[in-house]
Order: C-alpha cells, then structure tokens, then sequence
C-alpha cells in the first residue's frame, strides 16, 4: 500500500467553490452590462421619440403660407417634457434655431446580480435631435 505523505481531501471541493464563485461574477457582469445597454437604447430610443414629438409642434402660420418652417418653442417644449413623464425618465429640452430640438434623457438601471457585490444602480444617459427641414422637389430649401 502506497502511503501519501500530504493529504489532499477537500482539495477539489475549494476550487469548485472558488471557480463557481467566478464564474457567478462573469454571468453577473454579461447579463448586467448587457443590461445597461439595453437601457442605454431605452433611453436613446425615448429621446429620438420624444423630439420628434416635440418636432411636430410647428409655428402653423408661416409654414401654411410657404414662407419657413419653425417649431412652437413652448408648445414642443411641453409635447417633449409630457413625453418624457409618460416614457418614466428624466431629461431636458432645448429648441436650438427656431428648427432644432434636442432632447437629453437620464435614467437608471438597477443590476441584477452585481448589486450582491456592492454594485449599485448605473447611470444612463443619450441625447437625441429631430430638425424641421423645408422641402421642395426633394431639395432643403
């Protein structure tokens, strides 16, 4: 009978304990920063449509009689910001020229599993811009 000098019971059961913990941690970060990113387009998405709404609020009378198109500041400010209420994020808006609106969205996305380690909620933010353009014959006039 060959005698081992060291006994190596138990040897196994720490690294599994100890691979299994990393490969928890690498989950953790593929579905949370995966995560993040999907917010990150949340919020992107929510900006584009938030000046695109603001950007049909158009001063009526001058684009009516053909002379120039220009957004109803107040009026696109307010259409962008009751977007931004219902769609549950925060954000600014600015009308830029009399034709731009640009609209700068915040929010937040609460890790699911890196928040065991002490991770807390991520901050994302985008912005986005929709402009009145004048068309005639498929030229910006």
């Amino acid at each position: 009978m060959i005698r081992r000098t060291r006994d190596e019971r138990g040897s196994i059961t720490i690294w599994l304990a100890v691979s299994s913990f990393v490969m928890m941690i690498l989950v953790g970060l593929a579905v949370d920063l995966s995560g993040q990113v999907h917010a990150k387009q949340r919020a992107h998405n929510i900006a584009a449509e938030a000046a695109r709404t603001g950007g049909e609020q158009v001063q009526a009378a001058p684009a009516i009689q053909g002379q120039y198109v220009a957004i109803e500041a107040v009026a696109a400010r307010n259409a962008a910001e009751d977007y931004l209420a219902a769609a549950g994020v925060t954000g600014t808006v600015t009308v830029i020229g009399g034709d731009t609106i640009t609209v700068a969205v915040t929010d937040t996305y609460t890790p699911k599993f890196l928040s065991v380690i002490g991770v807390g909620d991520l901050t994302v933010t985008s912005q986005a811009s929709a402009r009145l353009v004048r068309s005639i014959g498929g030229s910006e006039q």
